[in-house]
């Protein structure tokens, strides 16, 4: 006879055949192997970035403890370099104009489109088709410039706030809100603004903050547009461009006479930098967006 299966503390039911507790030791050690993976090159640079630099360059493979004892020399010397708190302005300018922008269209489009009109499939047709085909890199240059943005931030911000699979996840949400709950809202007189804002969008804030932490993400780490727009303004290069800017200039320190190793040291020492906010803030949003997937939809 099969197991009964067993009550848990809150009432849920615990499978308890064999083949549950197989799986569930499965999918235990493969997310214990991504969790290796995805830790072990982060430990190999913060390990590489507080060894000695000259022990660090003689040695191979992976890096487990700070070779040649513990040594900041490779964070002081990126530390005293003024562009990259000037670098780390200019980033967190573009994360909150990137994100703040990008969240009010995917909203407004998102609302747009999950309201029946004549025009809905047209739009919805274009949306579509932009998430299958891309203009490419220089008609997009060509519309910018002439748009007169290359040069400043903007046409860093603008063309990265958002995208047609934001907007289409924005619609989706706003569709799964009960009919009740809009008509109730139509009723009392609520026009399109206030029902997009108050009645509609905190029921759709774990949509919303999805795309909201994405593209602010992708703004973090984004370079290769700012190398393209701005590459002779470096008072609005971002972080990465910075860095990768920084690391390139680095390279040759073998050239000299008397070498400094400790310069080695500043291409570990620039990952840790530009990655540690992130991983200090993303569990906090990550606890957050848990949170809001599961508000309900209609409230007692």
């Amino acid at each position: 006879m099969a197991k009964v299966a067993k009550k848990g503390h809150e009432g849920m039911v615990e499978n308890g055949s064999i083949g549950g507790q197989t799986a569930n030791v499965v999918l235990g050690l493969l997310l214990a192997l991504v969790a290796f993976c995805s830790l072990v090159p982060m430990w190999h640079v913060l390990m590489s970035s507080l060894s000695n630099g000259r022990a660090l360059f003689a040695s191979e493979g992976l890096v487990l403890f700070p070779k040649g004892g513990f040594n900041l020399e490779g964070y002081k010397l990126v530390l005293k370099d003024a562009g990259i708190l000037l670098s780390y302005g200019v980033t967190v300018f573009y994360v909150a104009g990137t994100a703040g922008l990008g969240l009010v269209l995917n909203v407004t489009g998102g609302y747009v489109l999950s309201q029946s009109s004549k025009l809905k499939p047209l739009f919805l047709g274009i949306l579509i088709f932009a998430t299958m085909f891309n203009g490419g890199l220089i008609p997009t240059y060509m519309v910018i410039r002439s748009l007169g943005m290359v040069g400043t931030p903007w046409a860093v911000i603008i063309p990265g706030c958002t995208n047609a699979i934001y907007v289409i996840m924005m619609m989706n949400a706003f569709l799964q809100v009960p009919q009740a709950t809009v008509e109730a809202a139509r009723i009392d007189g609520a026009g399109h603004i206030s029902l997009m804002f108050r009645v509609m969008l905190p029921q759709a804030r774990g949509f919303a903050m999805v795309t909201m932490i994405n593209t602010a993400l992708a703004a973090w780490n984004a370079w290769f547009e700012a190398s393209i727009y701005v590459p002779r303004n470096k008072e609005w290069w971002p972080l990465q461009l910075y860095i990768r800017d920084l690391t390139s200039r680095n390279q040759d320190f073998l050239n000299y006479a008397n070498p400094d190793y400790n310069r080695y040291l500043i291409q570990f020492a620039v990952i840790v930098v530009a990655t540690l906010p992130v991983i200090v803030l993303l569990p906090f949003f990550i606890r957050k967006l848990e949170e809001n997937m599961v508000v309900g939809a209609v409230k007692g």
